[in-house]
Parts: C-alpha cells; structure tokens; sequence
C-alpha cells in the first residue's frame, strides 16, 4: 500500500511520476518487471506499458528508469519537485 503522504505533503498533490517515451521504448517490460509498486500496467495484447498508478511512486525514486537500457523512462527534476513540496507544506502551515 502506497504512503499517503511524502514530508507532509499529500502524495496525490506531488507530481512524481514515471513518463514514457514510446519512440525510445523497446517493451522489454523490464521496468514493470523490477517496480514493486505496481506503478505500470499492461493492458491486453498492447505492447505499451502504462503509468497506471502513479501515486504508487516512491518520490524521488528513480529505479526503474534505471532499469531501462533504451533510456525511454524520464522523472520530474529533482529540485523542481522539492521546491514544490516545500511550497505546499509553507502554504499548509499557513492555514
């Protein structure tokens, strides 16, 4: 079961995710194959994994990507995503 929040901050408002580059993915399937979160999902007799639970992403892991000998996984910036977890969690205690 997923963490419901990171350092405070609701994990549904902190956009970690996986994105696949399709064009680059050569669906070895290597990355859902390692990702113990259940974060992919494959849908039917499609080659294409699908980020279908994102929230299931440890932030700030990268794993999975690493994983992929094509380079077809990317993440958000790291610095980028904890200004913004900072940002929230100063508008939080705000309130």
């Amino acid at each position: 079961m997923p963490e419901t929040t990171f350092m405070g901050v609701p994990r549904d408002r902190i956009p970690w995710f996986p994105t696949i580059n399709y064009d680059a993915c050569d669906f070895c399937m290597e990355c859902d194959t390692f990702c113990p979160h259940r974060v992919f999902e494959r849908r039917g007799d499609d080659p294409r994994l699908v980020v279908a639970n994102p929230t299931n992403c440890v932030v700030f892991c990268r794993a999975c990507a690493k994983t992929c000998g094509p380079d077809a996984i990317s993440f958000p910036e790291k610095p980028a995503t904890l200004a913004l977890i900072k940002r929230i969690r100063q508008e939080e205690a705000a309130k």
